[in-house]
């Protein structure tokens, strides 16, 4: 008995993946003595300055840690807890970016590279003048900044004056689904994808974004039934893109549905087996699970196609954890 309290309590201090029901561990969730940091950079490789970084646990604990880059694009944090962190980086003029990491207290965790990109709209679908161009900046600009209504009155605009633009429905969409207006966010994600049938060039991409981001809308208002339906459409749209199926993946991860994860990550790592990411997301969901024997195989095989970088090295961590709990 007492063996197995000191496993438990190895569990909980070292992966966090234990539900904590005590008022004082759910005070202090996601508070430990971990470090992270890491820099945010454009596509050229440029730092980019003032951009807001939020780490979010993943677990029942609600605990988030917002920051910002400085002048070099660096930022850091201190104090936190072992376990899966989201990071989501953002910035003005740039589209938002996402992953996942294992963040630990003893081990010295490896530093983060995140790249952001600006959005891109196809030449053949709207005004490339300045003016339009900053339009969407600003838009983008005003969603980072949770500023939804205005970015809505913003991209609505732009598409009365560029019809063409259906693209941007997509966006209007996103909008609507953050707000938690889902009908409409549905309405204009449908619109979008209707339009695209007649597109020769982004049709197919249009159209499996649309579709997907219906799936979420669906899943978020706890409709699995129907949000299996669309992200299924999604990738049989697409059966080829691996990145999709990850997407779908990484959208049921963030919503804790672990079983419907593992499937989309499976997908992906069938359809391109010698790609890494879906390999290493496996591994998170399967330590979420506690299914420590999979989870140990999906690192392996994560390492045998990614021996070097930062997330090696989180995978590393951890594959070394569980040789401490087998032992």
């Amino acid at each position: 008995m007492r063996h197995s309290k000191l496993f438990f309590s190895f569990l909980s201090l070292f992966l966090s993946l234990l539900w904590l029901c005590s008022h004082l561990a759910f005070a202090q969730a996601g508070r430990g003595k971990g470090r992270q940091q890491g820099v945010i950079l454009d596509e050229q490789g440029k730092p980019i300055a003032s951009a807001k970084v939020v780490l979010e646990l993943l677990t029942s604990e609600r605990a988030i840690r917002e920051t910002t880059t400085d002048k070099n694009g660096e930022w850091a944090f201190i104090g936190l807890g072992s376990g899966n962190w989201k990071v989501t980086a953002s910035a003005e003029g740039y589209i938002p970016s996402t992953t996942t990491i294992f963040i630990s207290q003893i081990e010295k965790n490896p530093k983060m590279i995140l790249k952001l990109k600006k959005p891109v709209v196809s030449k053949d679908a709207v005004i490339t003048d300045e003016a339009s161009l900053a339009y969407l900046e600003e838009a983008t600009k005003l969603y980072n900044e949770k500023n939804f209504d205005a970015a809505l009155v913003i991209l609505e605009k732009f598409l009365a004056e560029n019809p063409k633009a259906y693209q941007v429905q997509v966006l209007i969409g996103d909008c609507y689904r953050e707000k938690g207006d889902f009908d409409k966010a549905i309405e204009f994600y449908t619109r979008a994808v209707e339009e695209a049938k007649t597109d020769e060039k982004m049709g197919k991409e249009i159209t499996v974004k649309g579709l997907a981001a219906i799936g979420d809308i669906y899943l978020r208002k706890g409709d699995i039934e129907k949000a299996q339906a669309f992200f299924k459409e999604s990738i049989d749209t697409n059966p080829e893109n691996e990145t999709l199926a990850y997407n779908v993946g990484e959208i049921y991860f963030s919503n804790q549905k672990l079983d419907e994860a593992i499937h989309y990550f499976t997908i992906a790592t069938q359809i391109k087996s010698t790609w890494s990411p879906p390999y290493y997301k496996l591994g998170l969901v399967y330590l979420n699970k506690a299914e420590y024997e999979k989870a140990k195989e999906a690192f392996k095989k994560f390492l045998e196609l990614e021996p070097e970088g930062e997330q090696a090295a989180q995978a590393k961590n951890i594959l070394e954890y569980l040789e401490k709990i087998k032992k």
